[in-house]
């Protein structure tokens, strides 16, 4: 029997280890699973680089409710989890914590480096996630680096190699210059900059004439190879087909008509560089320009820029600037804000440079990809629309390699006479080409016998876009020929969660590579959900100040009422972070812990068994049918995902419905039917608790149910050690006068009140009550509780009370301006109640009041013998000696 204060300190801890060390929530492997019967979750393997922030705490918690739910509701529930520690995050991680540089070290040493700082955050991280009370399934973990995952990393890109979706192409890549390598396009984000508009004098090569370009990046002018016009400026026309000389550095460059020129930027003639932006790029490969790179892959200058060559671009912006201004060309220079395309890992601006890389062709099949995008059911449906908006917004195609140390390695060498593309064997996987030899001793193509290793790694999106394929055992069967699922079962994923922020990185790279080497979608739903605001609804950060700690909170506040603040918002939503919601979780838990205490004290082992039908009381048949109808609403709400409906629903019916009317009387009953009542109730609370309390829920359970004495009672809804493996309660089919219950406790509730409010003792007897509301077979429960001698029931009968009017407000907003003087003899006959209500208009002091300038106080009253209580519908009589 629950005794004593409940102690989450102490009891959080043991049930969290307890779960882990006994497996509780374990995928069964080695059993026959009824796929049919299966909850598959493809859970986010998150960042290796920092600790829990709320973000992960929110997140992991919604997953949590998903999986606890579905668990009970379903059969066997596969709860994974993963690490993400392959890419930049892990490698500048690495350098950071061991004050290195991954350029100083062999490939494979700088990866075990990497692996070594990884498993000890990975560590922390787990406890840390641990601590939550997460129903992680432990024994199937994974991280993105190991040799399993690797393999099936290579394994895609073989297959999409084969199936002719991916090429290798020297063309213009966005480019970090910090982190110094391609990256692709969802890897940049916009970034809103202070930076200056400069007019530049561009002469007209062989003459006097002059045009004005205004440009943000002068650093670009030496990498400058054409100057535009659109077509319909007529001001300008007179350029097009001259040739202009760009100031400082001297060279010619043709003047040319193109449509994607903006008239309404600058001065509407605008140069092109060899790259600044995607349309320098597009009419580079439509105009065949010349290439001339201004900016090396470290963000310096490169020779190209003559007296610049060697400085940062940000330096030689300025020192170009200057030399404009001393030779009378920079015409005009202004402040202006911008949006600036920055690398979302670093904040880095990002550059765009001729490399060769290997991409994945994806613009091809836009269309196709929106389609299987609609195949998913979204939750919440509204954000849909950011993957529709990303898709359609796609430039490129998908950039996967890497020019880093810590990542998966290409299994690919080139032919160093031809340069013909040699791939690993799919048997071979994984492969190192920088210490691994190809699969061939000579080139299929030309016949040569050396060979060029990629040294290239694969971009971390493409390794952890195939988690549901990681988690499925995706492999290819030798002896077969084909791909095969070590665990068929598990796909198509039932769901897939993860933050709005990622649609256009996890999200969509998951679909296109699951749809490519599959040919269906990954998953069936995804829940997206929003992220954790400040009180003030700012985004959190360290550089303002206002990161609220997960540390912090919980040793402050319970594990599980983090849980309930978690459940507090609408899935898909941002929402603030409120304290108030943490201590509004502290009183449930204690409502909770204090409710089953005294249903213990009720109905005290041995447990009831159930009384034959005509013996329970009305009450006792209105309770439980009350409870079905809230069983079948909560579990509509947690397969909607509804969880913030689900947890303020539960939490009134508990409280109010359970708690302060039906436990209040059946404090004053002692036999089997409210026994079995309450128990049954009771049970069926912390089932419903279960997915958003898990601890208390537990304790509780393990403390009244799961013991050898309750086991067969228990064996009916598949009762065990484990609140979180029994069943989702179903409906009872339970019959009950539910109007009658729901009036019969609303009398109870408001003579409990009347007698608070008169300071009578809750046993002290009333001599008269008469109802007026149909609460036939409820009699006996609301004289027994509230100790009532005679009790009246009018089920059919009007109340003998009359509405009254007992004062009229003004709208002084409205009759003030329109009324000025009259106001006071407006107020004067209302004083006096010389007015006449006629529909929705009042007559006083001559003139007429219609509509919002005027609302009728109104009283209900009772002219006879005794005090007039009311309960919602329900008129109560009460007469009482004193």
């Amino acid at each position: 029997m629950p005794s004593g204060e409940y102690d989450p300190d102490a009891v959080e801890p043991r049930w969290q280890r307890r779960w882990v060390d006994e497996e509780t929530y374990a995928y069964p492997d080695d059993d026959p699973v009824d796929p049919n019967t299966v909850f598959s979750i493809d859970t986010p393997p998150p960042t290796v680089s920092g600790s829990l922030h709320m973000g992960h705490l929110y997140g992991f918690t919604l997953q949590d409710f998903v999986a606890r739910f579905e668990r009970m509701n379903g059969g066997a529930t596969f709860f994974p989890f993963g690490y993400d520690d392959n890419g930049i995050a892990s490698e500048r991680l690495t350098e950071d914590e061991l004050d290195i540089r991954h350029q100083d070290f062999e490939r494979r040493e700088f990866q075990a480096k990497c692996r070594e700082v990884c498993a000890q955050y990975e560590e922390q991280f787990t406890e840390n996630v641990q601590s939550l009370g997460v129903s992680v399934d432990w024994d199937h973990t994974y991280q993105t680096i190991e040799p399993r995952v690797q393999r099936v990393s290579q394994l895609s890109f073989v297959d999409l190699y084969d199936q002719g979706r991916e090429y290798r192409e020297k063309a213009p890549a966005i480019w970090c210059p910090e982190c110094e390598t391609a990256i692709s396009q969802v890897e940049t984000e916009d970034d809103e900059q202070a930076s200056h508009f400069n007019d530049i004098a561009f002469p007209v090569a062989g003459g006097d004439d002059e045009f004005v370009i205004s440009t943000t990046r002068p650093e670009l002018l030496p990498a400058c190879v054409a100057v535009f016009v659109h077509p319909e400026d007529d001001g300008n026309q007179h350029l097009v087909g001259e040739s202009a000389e760009v100031p400082l550095f001297g060279h010619e460059v043709p003047i040319i008509a193109d449509e994607r020129v903006d008239m309404e930027t600058g001065s509407g003639i605008v140069m092109c560089c060899t790259f600044g932006d995607q349309n320098d790029i597009e009419w580079y490969q439509v105009h065949d320009l010349d290439l001339r790179v201004a900016i090396d892959e470290s963000g310096h200058m490169t020779e190209v820029a003559e007296a610049y060559e060697g400085l940062h671009s940000s330096e030689a912006g300025e020192a170009i600037v200057e030399d404009l201004d001393e030779a009378g060309a920079l015409l005009d220079r202004r402040d202006i804000t911008h949006t600036v395309n920055v690398h979302e890992r670093c904040g880095t601006s990002v550059e765009f440079l001729v490399t060769e890389q290997w991409y994945i062709e994806m613009l091809d099949k836009t269309d196709e990809y929106l389609q299987i995008g609609r195949e998913m059911e979204w939750s919440p449906e509204k954000m849909f629309s950011r993957y529709e908006h990303w898709v359609e917004g796609l430039q490129w195609d998908w950039l996967i390699s890497r020019q880093r140390s810590s990542g998966i390695p290409f299994p690919v060498w080139y032919c160093e006479d031809c340069d013909e593309v040699v791939v690993a064997d799919k048997a071979d996987l994984p492969v190192d080409p920088l210490s691994d030899d190809p699969p061939v001793d000579a080139c299929p193509a030309c016949g040569h016998d050396a060979f060029e290793p990629e040294d290239d790694v694969l971009d971390t999106w493409a390794t952890s876009s195939l988690t549901p394929l990681i988690n499925a055992g995706w492999d290819w069967d030798e002896e077969a020929g084909e791909f095969t699922m070590e665990h068929p079962e598990l796909y198509q994923f039932n769901l897939r969660p993860q933050g709005h922020d990622i649609i256009s990185f996890w999200l969509f790279h998951t679909l296109v590579k699951c749809y490519e080497h599959t040919g269906e979608v990954p998953f069936e739903e995804t829940m997206i959900n929003g992220h954790v605001l400040d009180e003030n609804r700012q985004k959190m950060s360290k550089s303002v100040g206002n990161v609220v700690e997960p540390q912090t909170v919980l040793e402050e506040f319970p594990v599980d009422a983090t849980r309930y603040w978690a459940a507090g918002t609408a899935v898909g939503d941002d929402f603030p972070f409120k304290e108030k919601d943490l201590r509004a979780g502290e009183k449930l838990i204690r409502k909770l812990w204090n409710a089953s205490k005294l249903v213990e004290s009720l109905a005290p082992e041995p447990y009831p068994d159930e009384p034959a039908d005509e013996d329970l009381r009305e009450l006792d048949r209105w309770l439980l049918a009350e409870l079905d109808s809230e069983v079948e609403r909560l579990t509509e709400l947690f397969e909607d995902r509804a969880f913030s409906k689900a947890r303020d629903e539960l939490r009134g019916f508990f409280w109010n419905t359970f708690c302060d009317d039906y436990l209040e009387i059946a404090k004053q009953r002692e036999d089997d039917a409210a026994a079995y009542t309450l128990r049954t109730a009771h049970r069926r609370f912390l089932k419903l608790f279960a997915p958003l309390l898990a601890h208390v829920t537990e304790e509780l359970w393990h403390d009244m149910y799961a013991d050898a004495a309750t086991q067969a009672a228990d064996a009916a809804d598949g009762a065990g050690d484990s609140v979180h493996l029994v069943d989702w309660p179903e409906p009872l089919g339970i019959d009950a006068d539910r109007d009658a219950g729901a009036a019969a406790t609303a009398v109870v509730g408001t003579l409990r009140k009347y007698k608070s409010e008169n300071q009578l003792p809750l046993n002290a007897e009333l001599d008269a009550v008469e109802v007026y509301a149909d609460v036939r077979g409820f009699e006996d429960d609301v004289t027994g509780v509230m100790h009532v001698a005679d009790l009246t029931v009018h089920p059919d009968e009007d109340a003998p009370v009359e509405t009254v009017v007992t004062g009229i407000d003004l709208d002084y907003a409205t009759v003030g301006p329109k009324y000025g003087d009259q106001v006071g003899d407006i107020e004067a006959a209302l004083a006096q109640e010389e007015y006449e209500i006629d529909g929705d208009e009042l007559h006083v002091a001559g003139v007429t009041l219609v509509g919002d300038e005027f609302a009728v106080e109104e009283e209900r009253q009772y002219q006879g013998d005794g005090e007039l209580l009311e309960a919602d519908d329900v008129v109560v009589i009460v007469r009482h000696e004193a």
